[in-house]
């Protein structure tokens, strides 16, 4: 699929109709913290007529593919080369204190998984690059050829969850001793011949899992993530609220852990009353994470993982209305 043949964003209706409401106000400004090639943002843009749309991504490439998309919106879409956890940093430079509403969507692009070139498929040879921006960072390869073998077993078992990942790691030691990794298709390969007969008979590419991990640790997402969650959720005003698509379980538990947190009581226990310092800043939109249709799934695979999860911000911090 070329970058052209522009897929439909996961759940995009779902997450349109869990923003509406905050985003009906005059003057709301919306955050796409993951905008990749635009889709998100696109339909934010023409859902919502009124909306002043800042969109991030780290990935220079997808920044001029989707504003050649978002042109016709002209100054109503700014459009930020930055890491979503930067975004305090691009609020405070763009002078926007608070927002309306923020959507992640923690999805690779299809773009980066579609290029060859980038690495990120498992299913056609290419570099092992894996890095969301080309300019800065270490690639999959140096990660493979590098890092100690339980480091890269740690990388293997916590991002992957590859319950194979010391014989995976073996095979790899002994291979780079001889010659370094370049591309894909030899890992893929010592993958295959690395892990048991009956492992590869189930769950797709065998592959995949030690892909993912690789893209995770290469990209340091769980630690961006760790950062930008709790920032979004500071930046929405009163009745602002968040959608947040994960695909893997790391991500949807770090997404869990944050806002189930904010939606909970502060209080030492035993107050008979609680006060309003103590009381939850953040009110659920999901019970657990709702999951994509069966028709969606038959349309759109990469939509299988998806997890939404929501919450809307019901009261400021206890120190932040009282200075």
């Amino acid at each position: 699929m070329s970058s052209n043949a522009l897929h439909v964003p996961v759940m995009l209706q779902r997450c349109l109709d869990m923003l509406a409401p905050a985003l009906a106000r005059p003057g709301a400004v919306v955050v796409d913290c993951t905008l990749g090639l635009g889709g998100h943002s696109e339909a934010l843009l023409r859902t919502f007529p009124d909306v002043r749309l800042i969109a991030l991504d780290r990935d220079p490439a997808a920044l001029k593919l989707s504003g050649e998309r978002l042109a016709p919106y002209g100054d109503r879409a700014t459009l930020v080369h930055a890491v979503y956890d930067e975004l305090p940093e691009v609020l405070a430079r763009l002078g926007v204190p608070r927002v309306q509403g923020v959507l992640f969507d923690l999805g690779v692009s299809s773009m980066q998984l579609d290029e060859a070139e980038r690495g990120f498929a498992y299913a056609q040879d290419a570099p092992l690059d894996m890095r969301m921006d080309q300019t800065t960072g270490i690639s999959a390869a140096e990660v493979l050829n590098t890092y100690p073998p339980g480091e890269l077993v740690r990388i293997l078992r916590t991002y992957g969850e590859e319950k194979f990942a010391r014989k995976i790691v073996d095979a790899v030691v002994r291979e780079r001793a001889k010659e370094p990794f370049r591309n894909s298709a030899r890992l893929v390969e010592l993958i295959r011949e690395a892990l048991p007969q009956a492992a590869k008979r189930t769950g797709g590419n065998p592959a995949k899992r030690t892909f993912q991990a690789l893209r995770i640790e290469v990209n340091g997402e769980l630690t961006v993530l760790e950062h930008a969650i709790p920032a979004a959720v500071a930046a929405l005003a009163v009745g602002g609220r968040i959608a947040v698509l994960s695909y893997h379980s790391l991500e949807d538990r770090l997404v869990k852990q944050v806002l189930a947190a904010g939606a909970e009581t502060t209080a030492p226990p035993g107050l008979p009353v609680v006060p309003e310092r103590y009381q939850p800043r953040l009110k659920l939109l999901t019970r657990g994470a709702e999951l994509p249709t069966e028709q969606e799934v038959a349309e759109n695979r990469r939509a299988a993982p998806a997890r939404l999860r929501g919450a809307e911000r019901i009261r400021e911090e206890a120190n932040e209305g009282t200075h």
